[in-house]
């Protein structure tokens, strides 16, 4: 048996490629397509969750039709009124855009946390899972809080550098300056 030293480059990469960078990566593909998916079904209006008389292309109006609509409960719903306008509808839409394409891609990680973090918290908010007999089956884990947490544990362990283009993302010279891009 020959004893061979690894050095932190090859364990590194050993470990890239284990089945816990896999599970990362999928997770993150998964998470990226959840985001991407509702901008594409609020945008063309796929028949799912929008249906195609209320696609965003159609005229619809995708975050004021949240905002204004009676799954807004609780005591933040004067709050959540205020927000309801045109900017937002862009803001939201831009916002599941980027999210999705900077995940799936693994790049932007960093940021993508922490937009896709504070959008999920305030969505989370706005249907009050505080109040029996909600929508939300648990006031306090449902399933935004979860998308939140898969976007920080995929920021966090450097998941778009398995099927992703996080490692050559590293490596372009604004995200080296400015390493909150990572």
């Amino acid at each position: 048996m020959t004893t061979t030293t690894m050095t932190a480059h090859s364990d590194v990469r050993t470990h890239d490629a284990g089945p816990g960078r896999r599970s990362l990566a999928v997770l993150r593909l998964a998470t990226g397509f959840i985001f991407l998916w509702a901008f594409l079904d609020k945008t063309f209006g796929l028949g799912y969750a929008t249906p195609l008389e209320r696609a965003w292309i159609n005229g619809g109006t995708p975050a004021q039709g949240f905002l204004r609509s009676d799954t807004v409960t609780g005591p933040l719903k004067d709050f959540f009124l205020t927000l309801a306008n045109p900017v937002t509808d862009v803001l939201f839409m831009l916002g599941m855009l980027g999210i999705g394409v900077a995940v799936m891609l693994g790049i932007g990680l960093r940021v993508s946390a922490v937009a896709g973090t504070i959008l999920m918290v305030f969505m989370h908010l706005a249907e009050w899972p505080f109040t029996p007999l909600t929508a939300s089956n648990n006031p306090l884990v449902d399933y935004h809080i979860i998308y939140a947490l898969a976007l920080i544990v995929i920021a966090t362990t450097f998941a778009g550098d398995t099927w992703g283009i996080g490692k050559a993302w590293r490596r372009v010279s604004l995200v080296q300056k400015q390493r909150w891009l990572i």
